[in-house]
């Protein structure tokens, strides 16, 4: 995927992102959580809960379900999918799920992702 610098919004080196912990963002105006997991792989959801109301899923558990990388909310502990931003508890539910590009040491975060994976 190459970068186009008007959809891409530079955010943080890769390096300080503990693995299996999320940090809060603000990408093209939105809130966005942004995970590294235990394999290394950068995921970005929209930060905000629809179930709790808040913007609170940076400080969720990351874990996987069936080999689905997830993040629970710290606050009802709904999981949704890193890839795709898919309750895994809710199918009527979802948080925005937005592209990433790891380059030069550092994470990109993109266009909201249309495409369900």
């Amino acid at each position: 995927m190459t970068r186009d610098r008007t959809t891409w919004e530079k955010v943080c080196p890769v390096d300080e992102l503990e693995m299996e912990r999320g940090v809060a963002a603000l990408v093209h105006g939105q809130a966005v959580a942004i995970f590294r997991t235990h394999d290394g792989t950068v995921y970005a959801v929209g930060n905000h809960d629809p179930f709790a109301r808040a913007s609170v899923l940076a400080r969720g558990i990351v874990g996987t379900r069936g080999g689905i990388p997830f993040v629970a909310s710290p606050m009802h502990k709904h999981a949704f999918d890193l890839r795709t931003g898919q309750c895994l508890d809710d199918d009527q539910t979802s948080v925005p799920a937005y592209e990433v590009l790891v380059e030069d040491g550092f994470v990109h975060v993109g266009a909201r992702r249309r495409e369900v994976a």
